[in-house]
Parts: C-alpha cells; sequence; structure tokens
C-alpha cells in the first residue's frame, strides 16, 4: 500500500470518527458525565467494536467482489449514496458537533466500556460508512500486511479521536471553543465527504 492510498484510507476513517453522531454522543456523555477514565474506556471499546466491524467487513466484501462483481458495484454505488448523504446533511447542520457534547447519568468504567462496544458494533450507519470506506481498498486486502493496515487504521484512527473528545472534555473552557467552530467542522466535513462520494462513483 502507498502511502498516498494510506493518506486516504486515513483521511476517509478520521473523517467518519469525526462525524457527528451517536458514537460521539456516547462518548462525551461518559467523558463529562464519569471523567477522563470512563471516556476512555468508552472510546477505546468503541474503537474496538470498528475494528472488528473492520475485519469482517473487508472479509465479507473480499467475497462478493469474487463471487458478484455487479453486487459489488451496487454495495459501492449504495455506499456511495451513504457519503453524499451524509455530506450533505453535515452541511446543513447547524453546529452538529458542538449539540451532541451532551453530559449524561454517571456509570460505571464496565458500564461505559459496554455502551461504547455496543453503540460501534450494532450501529447501521457504521455498517454502512464501511461498505462505504472499504469498497476503494478491498482490491488491497488479499496481502496480509494491506489487511492489517486496512483493519488497523480505523481502529486506531477512532480511539485516538475520541480520546482526544475525552481529554478535550476534561476541561470545560475548551468546550466553548468547540462550540464556536462547530459549524465551521461541520461545512468543511460535508464538503470532503460528498467528494468521497464522487470518488467512489468514478474508480468503480
Amino acid at each position: 500500500m502507498t502511502l498516498t492510498v494510506w493518506l486516504s484510507l486515513f483521511t476517509v476513517c478520521l473523517l467518519g470518527a469525526m462525524s457527528p453522531g451517536p458514537s460521539l454522543a456516547i462518548v462525551a456523555k461518559h467523558a463529562l458525565a464519569g471523567g477522563r477514565l470512563n471516556g476512555l474506556a468508552t472510546a477505546w471499546a468503541h474503537a474496538f467494536g470498528i475494528g472488528i466491524y473492520a475485519f469482517i467487513t473487508l472479509i465479507g466484501l473480499a467475497v462478493v467482489l469474487q463471487q458478484s462483481p455487479l453486487l459489488f458495484k451496487a454495495i459501492s454505488l449504495a455506499g456511495a449514496a451513504y457519503l453524499a448523504y451524509l455530506g450533505f446533511n453535515a452541511l446543513r447542520s447547524k453546529g452538529g458537533v458542538a449539540a451532541k457534547l451532551e453530559s449524561g447519568q454517571e456509570t460505571t468504567v464496565a458500564q461505559s466500556a459496554r455502551e461504547g462496544f455496543f453503540i460501534s458494533i450494532l450501529s447501521p450507519k457504521i455498517a454502512l460508512f464501511f461498505i462505504a470506506l472499504f469498497s476503494q481498498f478491498v482490491a488491497l486486502g488479499n496481502d496480509l500486511s494491506n489487511q492489517m493496515i486496512i483493519v488497523a487504521t480505523p481502529f486506531i484512527v477512532d480511539g485516538l479521536w475520541y480520546t482526544f473528545i475525552t481529554i478535550v472534555l476534561s476541561s470545560s473552557r475548551v468546550v466553548d471553543r468547540i462550540r464556536s467552530k462547530a459549524v465551521l467542522i461541520d461545512r468543511l466535513s460535508g464538503v470532503v465527504l460528498m467528494l468521497l462520494a464522487l470518488r467512489v462513483v468514478v474508480t468503480i
């Protein structure tokens, strides 16, 4: 895998992690309600679920690609449509990032980890996002080292992003700064996601 291809994979994974949704809400809730340890437990349990999803999706798409190219193309187009949908919603969002930074009830570290894992492994949004994401990189999945990179990248990026969120939420002063930039973050994410959707359509 070339550096350019990996940077493309890294960018998609980062934007996926940064996309406002239930995952961000859960990590923020536990970080704010339970403190840094709860937030970190939620973050890395969530990332573990992402890693499992990445592996399952990679293997599944590889089988589909071998057995039915037309079905794979249909899945890729559906994934592209979903990326475009996410991008469109991000462009319309009014501070979606900040809106998800909400506090919640205090829970144990184990409960935080459990919620983080299940919010990732059971999310249809994440499933669709992985279909869109891996359609671009599945052709590289025949090599073991590339498979490891493709699975490890979303796991590490997701874990580090939500670790950052947890650390940020440890300081209440920073929340206001994030809120002030939330609209800009949404707009930039929206444009990039729509461009990625276009790339999927062009490359299949």
